[in-house]
């Protein structure tokens, strides 16, 4: 697949109607779990393009569709979260979207539906070496 043909292939992911939460991860990075994590807790569906899948390692799809997203984003981290085509950041931002209460209006905007959980702490999701760093 081309280079324009990858960024052709990224804008179809990110404009699919049946799949309006898109989750660009690594299988193996903890961030990505925990962003992952968050939507399995409360019963969002999304589709999650893990880049380093077999699916993506043939003829570099995933990295080709990693420097597509840097370029789109202007960030090279994972995961890259975007709900009806918009940009929601990484996995700090998504976490913190949810605790300010601003994730769940993009979800209702994107007519997704969710479990409703005012108590939910997102950050509980982050891998647990954040915890033991910011313990007293």
């Amino acid at each position: 697949m081309p280079n324009t043909d990858v960024n052709v292939y990224v804008e179809s992911l990110l404009s699919d109607p049946k799949n309006p939460l898109v989750v660009f991860a690594i299988e193996w990075c903890e961030f990505c779990w925990a962003v992952k994590k968050l939507f399995k807790a409360i019963r969002v569906p999304f589709k999650a393009v893990e880049l380093d899948s077999a699916e993506y390692l043939q003829d570099g799809l995933g990295g080709r569709i990693r420097t597509a997203l840097e370029e789109k984003t202007g960030s090279a981290t994972v995961p890259q979260v975007f709900i009806a085509g918009q940009y929601i950041g990484g996995a700090t931002n998504t976490l913190d979207a949810w605790k300010e209460g601003q994730l769940q209006k993009w979800l209702e905007e994107a007519g997704l539906a969710y479990q409703h959980d005012e108590n939910l702490n997102p950050y509980e999701f982050l891998p647990g070496w954040l915890h033991n760093q910011h313990s007293p």
